[in-house]
């Protein structure tokens, strides 16, 4: 499986930063004059972003900022994080990643930073139960019916992901190995234009995460065909789970993290460490995860450092499986 070139992508990216720029960021306001900015190398709408928007008031409150959401997709996420990087270590500018963060090494050549060495990990928040979703006028309403199709149509029906080597990319992938067939890959630049293809018909079928496509089940234009999950989802209880219908081996979450630039203050880690784990605690963000089906459970900075190294290790090889490669 082929890429396209990770610089083209990057230059894409860099000039939409760049005009997104100019319009003015979502805050909240606090009684504090100073401002936390959190840098979302991800689309709008993405899992990420809607995990952001529900816990932003809380996290204002605990931290004792104004909070603002800066989006900079590009590159499954290498934009954003660029920036970040490149950021002064003073607690003023944070990151909140994907699974893309710890994906990076094994998809690209080259990267413009190290996603362990240029980091200071603060805490992975929980995790996003991943969906596979179908356009409703593609006749499969269950497992077998898809993978079925897909071995009537070998390389015809075609699949969506957020960019190449995403997480959404490998987890397609890894349901395509799982199932034993085919299906082309047509990679988006973000969460946003991959949903409106599938809803629009111009791709079959996706796996994303939960939060980002209820209100598109709930309205119909999108099918759920299963959950990638070990057990039914508390949040979609009516979305079976994949190893109900014949594939146990196809289990894939996401997970979201909170990052800051090389070099953060110990004392810095801790205070915003804590401020997530108290805004986490609130009454309406863990109402507004549940809804969304999130788990959520804040881990200490050392162990978010334990878990970016295995999870890095562990997509490696599931690269490697999948046969992803750089051109």
């Amino acid at each position: 499986m082929k890429f396209q070139n990770a610089r083209r992508w990057l230059a894409s990216a860099m000039l939409a930063t760049s005009c997104a720029a100019l319009v003015a960021p979502t805050s909240t306001h606090a009684q504090s004059d100073k401002l936390t900015r959190f840098i979302l190398p991800v689309a709008a709408g993405s899992g990420v972003d809607t995990i952001m928007r529900a816990s932003q008031k809380a996290l204002s409150a605990s931290l004792g900022t104004a909070v603002v959401i800066d989006i900079q997709p590009g590159a499954g996420g290498i934009v954003g994080t660029q920036t970040l990087v490149k950021a002064a270590p003073d607690g003023a500018t944070l990151s909140v990643v994907s699974n893309n963060h710890v994906i990076y090494p094994s998809v690209y050549k080259t990267l413009p930073f190290d996603p362990i060495r240029d980091i200071t990990p603060i805490a992975v928040i929980g995790s996003s139960p991943m969906v596979l979703v179908v356009n409703p006028k593609l006749p499969a309403r269950d497992s077998k019916e898809l993978v079925a199709l897909l071995k009537a149509k070998p390389d015809t029906l075609n699949y969506a992901s957020s960019g190449n080597g995403t997480i959404l990319h490998l987890a397609a992938e890894m349901f395509l190995d799982e199932a034993g067939v085919k299906a082309k890959h047509i990679p988006y630049k973000g969460v946003g234009p991959m949903i409106t293809d599938l809803i629009g018909g111009q791709v079959d079928f996706g796996v994303l995460a939960l939060p980002a496509i209820q209100a598109h089940l709930k309205s119909g234009a999108l099918r759920a065909i299963g959950t990638s999950s070990k057990t039914r989802l508390a949040a979609a209880p009516e979305i079976p789970t994949f190893a109900e219908q014949g594939l146990p081996g196809y289990l894939v979450e996401g997970w979201f993290a909170v990052i800051g630039p090389k070099g953060l203050p110990t004392a810095e880690v801790k205070r915003i460490n804590a401020a997530f784990a108290s805004a986490f605690a609130t009454a309406d963000v863990k109402d507004a995860m549940a809804k969304q089906g999130n788990p959520i459970n804040v881990t200490t900075p050392e162990a978010a450092a334990a878990y970016f190294v295995s999870e890095m290790d562990k997509y490696a090889r599931l690269v490697k499986r999948a046969g992803v490669k750089l051109d």
